[in-house]
């Protein structure tokens, strides 16, 4: 190794930040996402990122998605993002903050998206999704509350179809998961459930670095 060679502990980390920052600036995000996204801003609401929704968009086009399952509405940011990769995909969307759902409604007409393409359901997610019909979904995006993922990906996999795909956001809980000195509840709780469906052999699973850490978990014929 040369001198030039020769990197700092910190090189790689910003490495990463430039990488990251490069993959969601090269998306290009139609005007509807893009108002979609400053209003979720606006009101404190973390979408997903530029390129998340552009994997989410690629996976519907890639799958031929047609029946979708999303765990947390927000403003609609990810839900244009998958109805964008399909044009008779279904969304299926939980969320317990009405006034969130109205203005995703918004933003699904401003889009121009028909409302038989989409449907809103109001309420908690881990009372809604037991009623809701299993092996039915052909993608389900968990994108809600942490510290119930592991909660909302037993119900995703039980809603999902065999050969269906669950996604999950945030997985790498801001950087924290690959750091072994990190114990809260919420980055053991993502930690336990990579280690778990990477075992499993009724899934297989992949885990991107994309937006602080996108979990697919593709179900199996058992």
């Amino acid at each position: 190794m040369t001198p030039h060679d020769a990197k700092s502990p910190h090189d790689g980390k910003s490495e990463h930040a430039a990488n990251w920052k490069y993959a969601d600036d090269v998306v290009v995000e139609s005007d509807p996402v893009t108002r979609a996204r400053a209003h979720s801003i606006e009101v404190g609401i973390e979408p997903v990122s530029p390129a998340v929704g552009a994997q989410l968009a690629l996976l519907v086009a890639a799958t031929g998605a047609r029946n979708i399952m999303e765990i947390g509405t927000g403003s609609g940011v990810s839900g244009l993002w998958m109805l964008a990769g399909g044009s008779r995909s279904v969304l299926t969307s939980i969320d317990s903050e009405v006034e969130h759902q109205a203005a995703a409604r918004e933003h699904f007409h401003d889009a121009g998206i028909p409302s038989n393409r989409f449907r809103l359901i109001a309420g908690r997610a881990l009372d809604v999704l037991p009623r809701m019909n299993e092996n039915s979904y052909d993608l389900v995006l968990v994108d809600a509350d942490s510290a119930s993922v592991i909660e909302y990906v037993e119900h995703a996999l039980r809603l999902a179809r065999t050969g269906g795909t669950v996604v999950v956001t945030h997985a790498l809980s801001r950087g924290r998961v690959a750091d072994p000195a990190a114990r809260d509840d919420v980055t053991v709780g993502y930690r336990n459930l990579i280690d778990a469906v990477a075992t499993s052999t009724a899934v297989v699973s992949a885990l991107s670095v994309v937006g602080g850490g996108l979990l697919q978990i593709t179900k199996l014929d058992a």
